[in-house]
């Protein structure tokens, strides 16, 4: 247990306050979660659209997150290079072109041209990333950074939450009620006309999402996002070569890396799929697809309301646990509850994995903060490294999308499958475990 201090969460350094940059930039924290919750779902309604195997449809996780991975190292040499307010500013432009590239995208009638968008979006997202994080964490006193991190991480689930909200409402609830296997017998001419009508549903609510970027994009370009020094010093940043021989030889920075590897694998694990458990649980209750598919999204939507409840919460018991005990006891609390899922199934099951989610929401930043705890004066290169580590958001659904597909187990495959991230969690575990008592 840590004393409870009187840190400051933010400062205010040579007359500049930092409340205002702290609500700017905290509202893209939001627009990123926005961004990832309403692609979840979007894996099973392209491969509904299109007709491709929960496989195939995993291919917009790994353009997803394989933009995040592409883009993340260059996103921190602009920064060094640039300002944080650039890096900002080209984020937000970059994440609207990539959802305005979803009107041509429906034009073309493929997927290979939403692969793009997702890809041209999440470079965007990943320069957000790579540019807020370490921001929110030089903002204030040190002691209270991942606390601040944390609290300002609290508003990413609430954009979760109405890109949720917009994924059930606006479009999974507005496409064909045609299942997969009554789209299979159409001919042609009846998927093309399906598939364009379904298309048209989904790519409305990024259009608008577009228009919400541009004018995010004239506000910040509009305020002023003052620089920031690392620890009061030089804001003069080091040479880039000693940066990354003191990064790789930070073994609290290198395993955090690993770390947010499986962490973040397992997160989209479990809310990508989550989805498919719940459809195949209400199924076999005698409901139809498109129904299951909408009230399996609406414990997904619990499950992020838990989470964004319990980041709060978090911030509280930081006041009082170390980062690194919170981080392994609810690594430790999330594979008991995924026993559940894969033993139990049903209901129980579907509960058991909503439950997962209160245990996710301090891990991300508890793991950012460790990892850059020592990194200050190389904190745009080494957040970088972290949101590269994103990368695991598209590596590990696809295995566990396989285990579904294969449908060759003991267990229902949706069940078995959650063992991928069981895997993750013992990582985050060791991970928190070993940091405990630094």
């Amino acid at each position: 247990m840590k004393d409870n201090n009187k840190s400051r969460l933010l400062v205010t350094r040579e007359g500049v306050s930092y409340v205002l940059p702290f609500i700017v930039v905290t509202c893209c924290f939001a627009l990123w979660g926005f961004a990832n919750d309403i692609t979840n779902p979007m894996v099973k309604a392209f491969s509904k659209i299109f007709r491709m195997s929960v496989t195939d449809g995993t291919l917009v996780q790994v353009a997803f997150y394989g933009g995040y991975f592409c883009m993340a190292l260059p996103a921190a040499l602009f920064i060094r290079r640039h300002s944080f307010k650039s890096g900002i500013a080209l984020g937000l432009a970059l994440y609207a072109v990539g959802v305005l590239l979803f009107i041509p995208a429906r034009a073309m009638g493929s997927f290979g041209p939403f692969l793009i968008a997702y890809f041209v979006l999440t470079c965007g997202l990943s320069f957000l990333e790579t540019t807020a994080n370490p921001y929110i964490l030089l903002m204030g006193d040190r002691e209270t950074a991942t606390r601040r991190l944390t609290l300002a991480q609290s508003f990413n689930p609430i954009g979760s939450l109405a890109g949720m909200f917009v994924a059930m409402n606006f479009i999974q609830a507005r496409l064909s009620p045609l299942d997969t296997a009554q789209r299979a017998v159409l001919d042609e001419a009846q998927f093309e006309a399906l598939k364009q009508a379904d298309l048209g549903v989904l790519v409305r609510p990024y259009a608008l999402l577009g228009i919400v970027l541009v004018l995010l994009l004239a506000v910040v370009l509009l305020v002023r996002i003052p620089a920031v020094r690392q620890d009061g010093g030089s804001a003069r940043r080091a040479p880039l070569s000693p940066a990354v021989k003191r990064l790789w030889s930070n073994g609290a920075y290198r395993w955090g890396v690993v770390a947010q590897f499986f962490y973040v694998g397992a997160q989209i694990c479990c809310w990508t799929f989550i989805i498919q458990y719940g459809t195949r649980v209400f199924m076999a209750q005698g409901m139809g697809e498109q129904a299951a598919e909408v009230l399996s999204q609406r414990y997904n939507i619990v499950a992020m309301a838990l989470f964004c409840l319990m980041r709060f919460v978090n911030i509280w018991l930081m006041k009082y646990f170390r980062a690194g005990r919170l981080l392994s006891a609810f690594a430790a609390v999330a594979i008991l509850l995924l026993a559940g899922v894969i033993l139990v199934g049903g209901r129980v099951g579907l509960c058991c994995l909503v439950g997962v989610s209160a245990c996710m929401s301090l891990m991300f930043p508890a793991i950012y903060g460790i990892a850059l705890a020592d990194v200050r004066e190389d904190a745009e290169l080494g957040s970088a490294g972290l949101i590269m580590a994103i990368l695991g958001g598209s590596v590990l659904p696809a295995v566990q999308a396989m285990i579904i597909d294969s449908g060759v187990t003991a267990l229902p495959a949706e069940a078995l499958s959650f063992t991928v991230p069981v895997v993750c969690f013992c990582v985050v575990l060791l991970y928190g475990w070993h940091h405990a008592r630094d």
